[in-house]
């Protein structure tokens, strides 16, 4: 019988937690392993902890809700499991035993000992940054290959299979499904009363999962109860081809949709890749507010390419060579440009990738006659575990670096909804809007002008990464069209970037403050930005009043945010005894601004190891948490490679201390590394921000 709900996979993983690893962990054993994490909906992660093997847990959802994945190996007709923790009375298969894991940007692989042969568990999540069609698939792989270790040869056959729990956040909910055969083989999962643009915990209510393999003469399939599917592999080394109509509550004996692979006699070498793929996905994706309050229904952008889901799950099998060259080229360049750094620093760089591409999504619209509109790409990210906001300003921030690295195109892809929206006049206030809307998916702005208030952060923000990209891409699309925009935040800026009011930052959790010293820096590189935007416009009065308002401000702000001791800068305005991570001086590194004085990042390059914790630097002196994205960003730009590896080793610490079963989640306490609530957000982008200078 399956064993169901998250207290007791908890339970269960904390039974096995203090378990002493027993596998070789490269870099380190991370709380969750990414295993299937393309998008917000197609999220599924071993929840790790101190050190659980992959066989030992089921695989959950990001928010920590299982999602049934089961895979089994016959060897000489003795059975192991390798994937998942399903339990079938009457049988009594062995556990195969982890060896070793390894994380890379964009894989997971774990090496199984099932007796006399090592099975190799390869999860792909491609990250393809430079091309639209290949990054919005939202399918992954898994790869599964055999080798003897004995020097014998051995029969064996390997089954996988998924649940019914990966179409909703509600198991009580009726679901149904087909089979399609063919030169792929395909189970197709869905509600069958659907939500659309609606979620239950997070989960999508829309769309469909699909788990799909190559038709080989050695693949069967079969759909049906959990205990039924699997005992029929256990006990015959092959599935039965048959189909379960019998359409039910997920929660209702469980239906399981599996795929089964005869590989024959099995030698000292490794056989090809037994290749499955797993993805979720809906139509439309988005709905995205226009001209006029009237609601555009967008697809993910993959369809501009592909007719069915059937023609794009055959082109990703049947690119998983390339597909695989891709991502071992693309993990090779992140690991050595990380490396330049440290070696903590690429384990942290190369675990934050595929979470942070996994809260993205890029669509396409369609044009008045129906075909599609290849110019039209946006991109929408959602706010992960903190909210779920669309496109949230200050959560974009954050994770820039990543973009600015991989593609700084789509950082445009992921502005464009906000100036898009913002130019139709629909959103009533001067500053930029917070984000594109309440709940993922649903863009549909603010027109109410009742967004969260950070009108100060998010101005900034837009100004600061607006530059960024027209630098980085060397493209100006971006200023000449909204230059209008551009221009009335740096207005609210000019007004109130000096001295902030009461108002909060992107580390709202934290409450609001006034005349906080960091929120002012971001104003100030903000105003600066903008004079840097005229200037590459032509505008040289504009520019230059812009630069002399930037430059008469820090003088001003220094006299203000510097403690009476003169050794470090405060939290707030004239409180002497506070002080916090002057993160924001970050983009006036990244911009080339310089509007700040080297004194005052070699000021707060000293005092930083002086008030350091067991997990490094807490964010301010209202608190000891901290921010893993934000320490980050401090260490950029670190005047001496000590204090910039007291953060990157802090982070690294956090990451691997085996005190957490979730996600990277980045907001935890610096006096014992326990996390405070956030998960799997895109926010770790920003760890990229390292290796994200304009000249890398």
């Amino acid at each position: 019988m399956r064993i169901a709900g998250i207290v007791t996979a908890v339970l269960l993983l904390a039974a096995v937690a203090d378990a002493a690893v027993t596998w070789t962990a490269t870099p380190f054993n991370p709380a969750a392993v990414p295993l299937a994490v393309r998008t917000p909906y197609l999220s599924a992660w071993l929840p790790q902890g101190s050190g659980t093997a992959l066989n030992d847990a089921w695989p959950t959802f990001w928010t920590g809700s299982i999602l049934g994945w089961a895979g089994y190996i016959n060897v000489d007709n003795t059975v192991y499991t390798f994937l998942g923790d399903p339990v079938v009375s009457g049988t009594s298969p062995a556990k195969a035993v982890q060896k070793s894991l390894t994380f890379t940007a964009t894989q997971s692989t774990f090496v199984m000992t099932a007796g006399p042969v090592d099975l190799t568990v390869n999860f792909l999540s491609p990250v393809e940054p430079t091309d639209l069609v290949l990054q919005s698939l939202p399918l992954s792989y898994l790869a599964l290959s055999v080798q003897s270790n004995d020097g014998s040869s051995h029969n064996v056959q390997v089954y996988t299979d998924i649940s019914a729990e990966w179409v909703t956040g509600d198991n009580s909910l009726t679901a149904n499904w087909t089979t399609t055969t063919g030169d792929v083989l395909t189970h197709q999962v869905q509600l069958a009363s659907q939500t659309q643009f609606g979620e239950v915990s997070d989960h999508i209510q829309q769309g469909s999962a699909y788990y799909s393999t190559l038709n080989t003469n050695s693949a069967t399939y079969q759909t049906g109860q959990d205990i039924v599917v699997r005992a029929q592999f256990i006990n015959n080394g092959e599935l039965a081809n048959t189909q379960d109509t019998n359409f039910r509550a997920v929660s209702n004996n469980w239906p399981v949709f599996g795929f089964a692979h005869d590989l024959g006699s099995v030698g000292s070498t490794a056989t090809s890749p037994v290749l499955f793929s797993v993805g979720h996905v809906r139509d439309p994706a988005i709905q995205y507010i226009i001209s006029g309050g009237a609601l555009q229904s967008r697809s993910v952008y993959f369809w501009s390419n592909y007719s069915s889901v059937a023609s794009a799950i055959s082109f990703f099998l049947g690119d998983y060579g390339n597909a695989l060259s891709r991502a071992q080229t693309f993990d090779s360049k992140l690991n050595s440009d990380s490396s330049a750094i440290s070696t903590d620093y690429a384990a942290i760089t190369a675990l934050s990738v595929r979470q942070a591409f996994g809260a993205t999504e890029i669509t396409i619209s369609k044009n008045s006659d129906g075909s599609w509109n290849t110019d039209d790409a946006l991109m929408f990210m959602k706010e992960i575990s903190s909210d779920g906001n669309v496109n949230t300003v200050d959560v974009i921030f954050p994770a820039w670096p990543v973009f600015l690295y991989t593609n700084p195109v789509l950082g445009k892809y992921l502005l464009l909804p906000l100036f898009e929206y913002q130019a139709t006049g629909q959103y009533p206030n001067k500053w930029a809007v917070h984000d594109m809307g309440a709940s993922y998916p649903n863009a549909t702005g603010h027109n109410d002008g009742n967004d969260e208030p950070m009108p100060l952060e998010e101005s900034g923000n837009m100004l600061i990464m607006t530059l960024s990209y027209t630098q980085k891409a060397n493209d100006q699309s971006l200023i000449s069209t909204y230059y209008s925009l551009l221009d009335q935040w740096t207005q609210y800026l000019i007004a109130e970037a000096l001295i902030p009011a009461n108002q909060i930052s992107t580390d709202d959790f934290a409450g609001a403050l006034a005349n906080q010293t960091n929120l002012a820096i971001k104003g100030i590189v903000g105003i600066k930005a903008m004079s840097e935007v005229a200037s590459l416009l032509g505008q040289t009065s504009v520019a230059s009043n812009y630069s002399s308002i930037a430059a008469s401000y820090v003088p001003q702000w220094q006299q203000y945010a510097t403690a009476s001791t003169g050794n470090h800068l405060t939290l707030s305005y004239g409180d002497n005894a506070s002080w916090g991570l002057s993160y924001n001086l970050y983009a006036d590194k990244l911009l080339g601004t310089n509007v700040f004085p080297s004194s005052v990042y070699t000021m707060q390059d000293a005092w930083y190891p002086t008030v350091a914790q067991s997990y490094g630097v807490p964010l301010d002196t209202r608190h000891t948490y901290t921010k893993s994205d934000w320490s980050i960003w401090t260490a950029a730009i670190a005047t001496s490679t000590t204090t910039r590896d007291l953060f990157i080793s802090s982070v690294y610490k956090y990451a691997a201390d085996g005190e957490s079963n979730q996600p990277l989640g980045d907001w935890y306490e610096t006096t014992d590394g326990s996390v405070e609530g956030f998960r799997a957000r895109p926010v770790v982008g920003g760890h990229l921000a390292l290796v994200s200078s304009r000249d890398t």
